[in-house]
This record gives structure tokens, sequence and C-alpha cells, in this order.
């Protein structure tokens, strides 16, 4: 599962002081991509732990690109019909649980991202 995957340009207001009309220029400024949320069944592999771990102790793998492929319904399942790619992303969150011996609820983990550009191909 993934929460909603998206980008927003802002918008700079400039004018110069000569300028003969009395309004703003409105000019492209920086682009800013927002946090994207993934969830699993836990599975019982230490990848997502070692990679958090990586970010925590500053290693050069720790930053990474992700892609994430959405598949087609067909019977394969097996044709991606979206892909998003998350550029220079690292886990800002990660959870584990729930831990309820008596609870019939299903072990998950849950994964932040941030991530600095998104390309979709």
């Amino acid at each position: 599962e993934c929460s909603n995957i998206g980008m927003e340009m802002t918008v700079v207001e400039y004018r110069n002081g000569n300028d003969p009309t009395n309004n703003v220029r409105k000019i492209t400024g920086l682009n800013k991509a927002s946090d994207v949320t993934l969830k699993r069944g836990a599975i019982g592999v230490l990848d997502l732990y070692n990679w958090l771990n990586e970010i925590r102790n500053g290693t050069s793998n720790g930053v990474r690109n992700v892609t994430i492929n959405l598949m087609s319904e067909d019977k394969t399942n097996t044709t991606p019909v979206l892909t998003w790619r998350l550029l220079d992303a690292r886990i800002i969150k990660y959870v584990g649980g729930p831990m309820n011996a008596k609870g019939t609820d299903i072990a998950m983990e849950e994964l932040t991202l941030s991530y600095e550009r998104l390309e979709m191909e």
C-alpha cells in the first residue's frame, strides 16, 4: 500500500522597481516533493532496518533512488502501467507492529520516505 505521491511547484512574485505596469511577474520557484508512506505485511527480513541503519550511520548508501511501479490488473500482474521514481530518497520514519499477541491484526511495517525529486515513466 502506498500513500499519495505528489509534488508542488512554488511561484515567486517579483516586480522590477522601474516596471511601467503596476503588477507583479510570476516566476517559477522551487519544487517540493511530498513525503510518501509505504506499508507492507511484516515478512521477517531486515532490508528496511538495514537501510534505516545506513541513514542513521551516515553511510553513502543511505540516500537512494526508489522506484514504485503500479502493476496492471491483467492475469499475470507483471506489466507496469505507471512508474514513479523518487530521487535521493531517505527513510524519515519507520513503524513496525502491532505487537499484540491477543489481537488478530496482521503485523505491518510502515515506512515514510522523503525525497528530493519526482520523475514519472
